[in-house]
Order: C-alpha cells, then structure tokens, then sequence
C-alpha cells in the first residue's frame, strides 16, 4: 500500500560515487535533496580497485574539486598512498593516483553527506518513477513509500538487474553480494528506455599475512606531498607501499587449461566486457605472444589484511582461482579471503540523454554513472557531479550548465557518451581529447573555478585565495617577458651546466624560459624575485611559456569549434524531410537529435556532405518549414 512520505526538489536513487556527487552538488545549490540508497553500509564503497585517479582519471578528479564537488577531499583525508604518474613525459599526461583506505573513504564520505545542510539520507529500495505526461515527478520504493520532487538522479552503478558469476555459479546479486535492483530495470524498459546488458569483474582478495614479499617488487608513494583537492593543505606522509610480481608461463598454462571452465568462453556470460581492462584470461588469449602479464599488490586499507591483486580480474571457478594465485612468485602459500567474480548488469544506451544528462524520453529524470555505460569511479563522480548541477538547477528553475570538450574531461566524457554512444564499458583515456594539452592536470582550477564560483559550489574565501594566484601567475609571466638576461659570465656558466647552447646576445628571461634544458629555477637565478613564489605558480608560469605556440594553437582550433558549437539545431527539425542527407546520417541525426553542427559533426556515419547540406538548411532560414512540413 502506497502512502505519502515527502517532497523534495530533487531526489538522487544510488549513493555510489555518481550519486554522493549529485546529491552534494544539488544540495549546495540550495536544492532540498533526498538520496535513496539500497545499504546505508555501501555509501560511496568500492566494490573494484580500492584507487582513485590515474591517466585522465586524475585529471578528472582534479576537475570535480575545481567545481566543487568531493572526492578529491575525500581521497586527500583517506588515501594510503598518492603517486604522479608519467612525471618523465609532458604535462598534458601527467596525473595523480592515489592508494585508498576503501573502508576510511566510504565513512568519510557518509560524513560528509550526513553533515550537508539540505540533504537527507534514506535506506530504500526504489522500484518505481512518477511520471505524468512525460515529466518525472517523484519515487515509489519498495515499502509503498511515495516521494514527489521536481527532478530525479538515477546514479545505480551495476545494481540494475546485476548477476555475479563465478565459475559454474550464477545469482542474482548487486556488487559485493548486494541486493541488486530488479523492478526499476523492468520500469526503465516499460518507459521505453533501450537497455544493454554489460559485465565488468574484479580480481581475488587475498590475505597479506600469507604474502611472501620478499620474491615482489615495492612501489612505494611519492615522498613529495601531493593532493587532489586545491583546498588541501594538510598531507598524509606515513604511507604503505604497494607491490609488484608478474604471472608466468606456468600461470598462462593453467588458464588454458581451464578456458572450458571460463563463464567468458563458456557462453554463460552474455554482456560486453571493459576493453582496456581486461580478464586475466582474456590477456591471455590475447596476447599469447607474452610470457607474463603486471600483477600489483594494493592493501585495501589501513585496518585490513585484505590486499587486492590488481591485473588478475577474472571469473574462473574458485578452486582454479586458488591454483592460478599460488603460480604467482611471492604468493607460492597465498591465502585467498574472497574469490574473483564477474557481474553482469543493465545499462542505458547513453544517446538517449542530452548533454545535460537529462533523458530524452522523460523530462526533469537525469543519469549518471555506470548506468550511462561507463566503468570506473572518476567518471561516475564526474557524471554524477554534472547530472547533481543539472538536476538542482532545474529544480531551482536556472539554466542548466553543460561542459564543452575543451573545457574539460568531464565534457569529453559526456559528449562522447550522448553524440557517440558506446558498445562496451566505456573508460576515459587522455587519446579521447583532442585538446588534451589545454585539459591538464595542473590547470583544472584555472579551467574550471569560474564556473564552480558562479554555480554557489566554490567559496568566496577559496575564490578569493584563486583569483590571487591568477594574478600572480600573469605577474610574474609579464617579469620575465620584461627582464634581458645578457651573456655575462655566469649566466654562461648556468646555460653550460644544463647542456644548453650560450647566448650570443641578450635574451627576454621568458624566452629563455622555452628552451627545454631550463626550468624556472634557473631562469629564477638569474632574475631574481625579491619573494618567493608558491610552487603551484612558479608551475604555472613554466608550463604555460615553455609551451605557449602549442596552447596557442590549441586555443585558435577551439576558437574554430565554438562557431560550430554556436550553430544551434533547433529541437523540432524534422530530419526526414531534408534532401540529400545520406540514410545512415538520417537516422543517426534522428537519434542522437544534437543541439549543435559540431555534435552532428562528432556523430559516427553522418560525413562532412551531411553536415554541408544541414548548414545549407540552416543558413537558408529553412528549419520552420522543414519543421512544419
């Protein structure tokens, strides 16, 4: 029996990564939020890698805390260990991964969101949405409960319909033997959303204690303090090592020999799988040709034995599971404490949302998170960030906010979901960005803050302390542009000791600042400043000179792009009764229904041609006929 229980502006159902986003980010814009979730246990857990970050990952975390969202102060309160990765390349693929305290992490968040003015927390299963003409209007649990709002976040990762595999079992179960949700799917589909059935699998847990890691590799933090958050300014320094061993030609022959047994090339496994993080023996069918695959060791927390074997995700049976381990050097006596599992969940097809993350079937519900087709925590975060600003802002009746791809990762992510679909997991990488060199790690502030700032996510202390390193940044850019370095005898002496070529005239200390071989300590030298500058805007300034013809550049192609951008698509155009498109860009045209010429352009199967003749109707002033035909 249904009975009333409440009205809020927004209602956010999941309260994993994607949802603990959505609910903060709606509810520190004034938005009376409810956050439903299965197991008030489960708040922001981490049923996979106990990690945060990683290439463009990172960078995507960095970009969360820029807006003012959290799991970069969250990481930064509980992480075991923090590295930057790829330090030896260019800035644009550097990024911070952090080694958590997967049990520290999701009690540290519950915290948080306990303590958010304007947000309620609720144990409950949803089954069903309100939806009246369209437009939906509210919740129905599992208990009869009813709660009515003016926008709802759907955030239920791999909850949806989820079955976990292992060997020759399979059960109905959400992640870590969770309650999985059955009705909700069966409701998505009577709406008539289009769904897919996807996998994803993690890896055994075995018990540090049996762990011989004399025969492993460490990989200890960096001593350097490093943080995702801006707003950090406290570092954990004791921090635990993580550990490296490889399989071996004994490991990849018990695999084979065990493939029969394998639910992926058994048939019982009927979901697309994550390409770019494959099953153990999907590596091994794969890439044959190599003798032994990565395997590390990560503690999954400070108060556990419990240590994840990252690189070895499979769904053999557990006594093969056990054998497979105990080929690994160093793990010759492991104790194995949970078994490896695939699990097998819906998705919805992700071009059935605008890029606000709104659905297109029904107004006022959003997305986000593994339901859109993605795998990992950053990007559910990133997504449940963008749907929790959207999903408040239209409840509080303000215009909606959407990233564009030179803005950020976040809009990378969210274009490439809603214009291009996916057919598999779909996992962001730095190759994804065609601007990646403008979206990095060091300058997700300066990209972003604005933005958070007008929004009500930033605070006026924490803006105030960015517009200050702003100015410094554009300062001391314009000392150095101002300052002739002449070529005296110890500036000569410096330039040699770095193995670069002498002066022969006098040099603007910024453009000695290019050359590869000087860092902005030795410019600094040889034009002192009479303060020192914080290390983040003596980054800043070296970063943006060295490589100030490529962002230029890159800055000249995005200029290109928002003209694109600025050709809006009216909603109502009917694609059908425009000649010469070809049948394939018709159809795509009408499913993915873009808001601009540049989405159309980025939609696979619609060509240049197709774009030509719709900016001809475009231009024409030919869409109000065209749409009343």
């Amino acid at each position: 029996m249904q009975y009333d229980a409440g009205n809020f502006d927004v209602i956010v159902i999941g309260a994993g990564h994607a949802g603990c986003e959505a609910g903060l980010a709606a509810a520190r814009q004034g938005a009376k939020t409810l956050m439903i979730t299965i197991n008030l246990d489960m708040v922001a857990f981490m049923p996979c890698n106990p990690s945060v970050g990683g290439p463009a990952k990172g960078i995507v975390v960095r970009e969360i805390d820029a807006l003012g969202g959290e799991m970069g102060k969250n990481i930064d309160k509980t992480h075991i260990q923090m590295r930057m990765l790829n330090t030896g390349k260019g800035p644009a693929v550097r990024a911070l991964r952090a080694q958590a305290d997967k049990f520290s992490y999701q009690h540290e968040m519950k915290k948080t969101l306990e303590n958010e003015q304007n947000l309620t927390l609720l144990q409950g299963m949803v089954e069903r949405l309100i939806v009246e003409d369209g437009v939906c209007t509210g919740v129905v649990t599992q208990t009869g409960a009813v709660y009515h709002a003016k926008a709802v976040v759907i955030t239920t990762g791999t909850f949806l319909r989820g079955e976990i595999i292992l060997g020759e079992l399979k059960y109905s179960s959400g992640p870590n033997n969770q309650q999985p949700s059955i009705k909700l799917s069966e409701h998505l589909q009577e709406l008539g959303f289009d769904l897919v059935r996807f996998k994803t699998g993690t890896p055994p847990r075995v018990n540090s204690h049996s762990i011989d890691y004399g025969k492993t590799e460490i990989q200890p933090g960096d001593e350097v303090p490093r943080a995702f958050s801006y707003e950090t300014t406290r570092f954990i320094t004791d921090q635990l090592p993580c550990w490296l061993t490889y399989t071996n030609e004994q490991t990849h022959q018990l695999i084979d020999d065990n493939l029969h047994r394998s639910p992926m090339y058994s048939g019982m496994i009927k979901g697309t799988g994550p390409r770019y993080c494959p099953s153990i023996e999907d590596k091994v069918v794969r890439f044959n040709d190599k003798p032994r695959h990565q395997i590390f060791l990560e503690p999954e927390g400070r108060n556990t034995q419990e240590v994840y074997v990252q690189g070895l995700s499979t769904s053999l049976p557990e006594d093969v599971q056990q054998k497979i381990l105990r080929t690994i050097p160093g793990l010759e006596n492991v104790q194995m404490m949970r078994a490896g599992y695939a699990i097998e969940y819906d998705s919805i097809v992700p071009t059935q949302l605008w890029p606000t993350l709104e659905t297109k079937n029904v107004k006022n519900l959003y997305t986000a998170g593994q339901i859109n087709g993605t795998s990992g925590y950053e990007e559910a975060a990133g997504q449940g960030l963008m749907a929790g600003i959207n999903a408040g802002r239209r409840a509080l009746e303000r215009e909606e906010v959407i990233l564009s791809r030179s803005d950020a990762y976040i809009g990378v992510l969210i274009d490439d979901l809603v214009t291009k679909g996916t057919n598999e997991p779909y996992r962001l990488l730095t190759s994804r960005a065609e601007y990646r060199l403008l979206l990095r790690h060091d300058n997700a502030d300066l990209r972003l803050t604005d933005i958070g700032h007008k929004l009500g996510l930033i605070s006026e202390e924490r803006y105030e302390n960015f517009i200050e390193k702003r100015e410094a940044i554009e300062a001391e850019k314009q000392r150095l542009a101002s300052i002739i370095i002449k070529p005296k005898k110890e500036v000569q002496e410096l330039i040699q000791s770095v193995g670069g070529t002498e002066l022969k005239d006098g040099i603007r200390a910024s453009d000695l600042l290019k050359r590869p071989e000087m860092t902005y300590a030795h410019v600094e030298q040889l034009a002192p400043r009479e303060t020192p500058l914080d290390g983040e805007i003596t980054e800043q300034v070296e970063i943006q000179t060295k490589y100030e013809g490529y962002i230029e550049k890159s800055l000249q192609q995005v200029d290109r792009l928002k003209k694109m951008e600025n050709k809006k698509i009216p909603e109502n155009i009917d694609y059908n009764a425009i000649s010469g498109l070809a049948s394939e860009a018709r159809q795509k045209l009408k499913e993915v229904r873009p808001l601009s010429i540049a989405q159309a352009s980025r939609i696979s199967g619609v060509n240049p041609a197709d774009i030509s003749i719709l900016l001809v109707y475009i231009e024409q002033g030919k869409i109000a006929r065209v749409s009343n035909d």
